[in-house]
């Protein structure tokens, strides 16, 4: 375990011994032994009180002890899947990725989720923008009426969302969408990016772009399937595609069937800037699996945030 090596917090340093006489005497000795007794003590003591009061890496990282990391928790979860691969996320379907720094709007199913309801007043949008550069915007709801998110065309990946503030009712009223333009009764009529199901607070999706200028640390994964039927199971995969390529390349792969499953790296899996990570899964059966789910949860450490013209 890595720990932090600019905290030394040491109050003392090695001592100047003295010079030996010419000549052997007791005395002398000594003195000299005295003087490196003192110091191996206070060595030993700062030693053990090192060890005692030692904290993992990660508490370090969580409370932002260590320069240029952060901790990312990423999860997703998917009510209802079917015979054909579907991303893990609350909206169904595959994830679909953008292509091109575009302009995003948000809205609520319900007029309650206004700056003036007693639902979601305002929500927070993260993602990254047309150069990867990591973004956040936290916007003013207006009930069925769609918001732009932003500056337009300035979104190439929305990989959460989640109510900021809100009314009396302590949370949204209805199911908030982050898609491109269009609706109807608050509800998308084209392409959804992100999507917070009512009483959820937050969006639900295994999906992930790491912004530029850092790399990602997969520290474990954890899979969780509800089957309903019997002699059923799915397959789930964790998945990875880099930066300039159209390809996913699958990285974890599991087949189960009612599971919580949890796989440790034992050596963390390093994924580069700009690359697109998420969970898919697939029900194999031949009767549609009305209350299957499955909750994917994937921590990484977001480090090695540097100048990349340096390198």
């Amino acid at each position: 375990m890595a720990g932090d090596n600019t905290r030394y917090d040491v109050p003392f340093r090695a001592p100047a011994l003295p010079y030996p006489p010419q000549v052997y005497d007791q005395e002398s000795f000594e003195e000299f032994n005295k003087v490196l007794r003192i110091y191996f003590n206070q060595l030993d003591n700062a030693l053990r009180n090192a060890m005692a009061v030692q904290e993992p890496y990660e508490l370090q990282v969580s409370k932002g002890q260590i320069a240029g990391a952060s901790a990312v928790y990423k999860f997703g979860f998917n009510p209802d899947v079917d015979g054909t691969e579907e991303t893990v996320w609350g909206t169904g379907g595959n994830y679909p990725y953008l292509t091109s720094a575009s302009t995003v709007y948000i809205r609520s199913s319900s007029t309650a989720d206004s700056n003036g309801g007693t639902g979601a007043k305002t929500v927070t949008v993260e993602g990254v923008d047309g150069s990867y550069n990591a973004k956040s915007v936290t916007v003013n709801m207006n009930g069925q009426t769609q918001v732009q998110v932003g500056d337009a065309s300035s979104w190439l990946r929305v990989n959460r969302i989640f109510v900021a503030t809100s009314g009396s009712g302590g949370t949204a009223a209805g199911d908030i969408y982050v898609a491109n333009s269009g609706v109807s009764s608050g509800v998308p009529t084209g392409v959804t990016y992100a999507h917070v199901i009512q009483g959820d607070n937050q969006s639900q999706i295994a999906a992930y772009t790491v912004p530029a200028g850092y790399s990602l640390y997969l520290d474990d994964v954890t899979f969780t399937s509800a089957i309903s039927l019997a002699n059923k199971h799915v397959t789930a995969s964790f998945v990875t595609r880099d930066f300039g390529s159209n390809t996913f390349r699958t990285r974890i792969i599991q087949t189960m069937q009612s599971a919580l499953l949890v796989l440790p790296l034992t050596y963390p899996l390093k994924v580069e800037e700009k690359t697109d990570v998420y969970e898919w899964t697939e029900y194999h059966g031949q009767v549609h699996c009305v209350q299957w789910a499955e909750r994917i949860e994937f921590q990484y450490t977001t480090a090695d945030a540097v100048d990349k013209s340096e390198e």
